[in-house]
């Protein structure tokens, strides 16, 4: 009775092969291990458990691997500035910390907001007195010890006075003045504090000092990618984008070129690409460096398998054809290309055929020692 030999134990659970007879055409015995012209006969559990894939034709996709930098939605990115000079006496963030829109993020006390309270404390006095005055000229008008005109003037001055003290309370409104006499700045949105310029206890000038604070959300994230010249004809707007990061390797994160900048930095000679990106959990942080791979689809077709299901061995590519449980034939293939996880095969294959999709190595190995 004929002794069998299983195969090598891997993650599906081979079980046995068994020896059976089986025969192969002459156009095909030069690619046909050893091992499959004695014969196997795979078992019922192992036909159960193995992993099929078929060979199909495909259009052919081109990758371009492009490297850039991720950075904060420009469209939701805002630079606050201080709209008086004065002292910071309170500061409540820091850079990094996310802010609601309307969140304090400092309080400056001001000498420009000192004088505006005086102006408004000057404007509600002299609207005081403008209506006193023309209640007693009215009076005296009804008397007969005014005249009409010096009415009309006392309602003027009044209508004058009015106009100042709402001018003054707009002013107040607007810098966010405290009962205290101090300024408060707030948050314009809701975001990160991606750029922050003040500290505690510092003194400028209005008129000379730039933003405090720069706040982004960060939602959604653009990443700024180059592109050399050479490679500027295989880059579109609307071509799809699959971004990798040092900080989450094995993760991919998908998304479009969404705007191209036709010009060339003259320096580099390179032309930037926009990639605008979700950022669920914000993994994304602005700074990061980013590789991006933009994939575009031809007209051409070609006959396409998963790139997992071939075997690289002695300079030569092959795949394991599944005919049926007693057929199992060791292909060599021409690769034309791999992109991303699809190989594209050149010769060997034909549409249709069935190729063992999980472990290939262990089967080749067992089948070709």
């Amino acid at each position: 009775m004929p002794r069998f030999r299983p195969l090598l134990p891997f993650t599906f659970s081979l079980t046995l092969l068994t020896l059976a007879g089986c025969s192969k055409s002459d156009d095909q015995s030069a690619a046909v291990s050893p091992k499959a012209e004695a014969g196997f006969t795979l078992s019922d559990q192992m036909l159960r458990e193995l992993r099929i894939d078929t060979v199909r034709l495909e259009p052919v996709r081109d990758e371009l691997t492009l490297t850039g930098q991720i950075a904060a939605d420009g469209d939701k990115t805002v630079q606050v500035y201080p709209l008086v000079g004065g002292v910071v006496e309170q500061l409540s963030v820091e850079l990094g910390d996310h802010v609601s829109k309307g969140q304090v993020l400092a309080v400056i006390r001001s000498s420009e907001i000192a004088d505006l309270q005086n102006q408004s404390s000057t404007a509600g006095t002299d609207l005081a007195i403008a209506r006193k005055n023309l209640s007693v000229l009215d009076d005296q008008y009804k008397l007969g010890l005014a005249s009409e005109r010096d009415v009309s003037l006392a309602r003027q001055e009044l209508r004058k006075a009015q106009s100042n003290v709402g001018k003054s309370r707009k002013q107040l409104s607007v810098y966010g003045v405290s009962a205290d006499g101090t300024y408060t700045l707030r948050a314009p949105i809701s975001g990160f504090v991606t750029e922050k310029n003040v500290t505690d206890h510092m003194q400028f000038n209005a008129d000379n000092v730039g933003s405090l604070f720069t706040i982004s959300n960060l939602d959604d994230v653009w990443i700024m990618a180059n592109v050399f010249e050479s490679d500027i004809s295989r880059v579109q707007q609307g071509y799809a984008a699959d971004v990798t990061t040092l900080s989450y390797p094995d993760q991919h994160f998908s998304g479009r070129i969404d705007k191209v900048f036709n010009v060339l930095d003259p320096e580099s000679k390179a032309m930037k690409v926009r990639v605008r990106l979700a950022n669920p959990g914000y993994l994304l942080k602005p700074a990061m460096y980013a590789q991006i791979k933009v994939s575009t689809t031809g007209t051409a077709q070609m006959l396409a398998i998963p790139a997992k299901c071939v075997v690289f061995d002695k300079n030569r590519h092959f795949v394991l054809v599944f005919n049926d449980r007693h057929h199992i034939e060791t292909r060599e293939v021409q690769v034309a290309k791999t992109v991303g996880s699809t190989a594209y095969v050149a010769s060997g294959l034909q549409q249709g055929e069935q190729i063992i999709a999980q472990n290939p190595l262990l089967v080749y190995n067992e089948l070709n020692d």
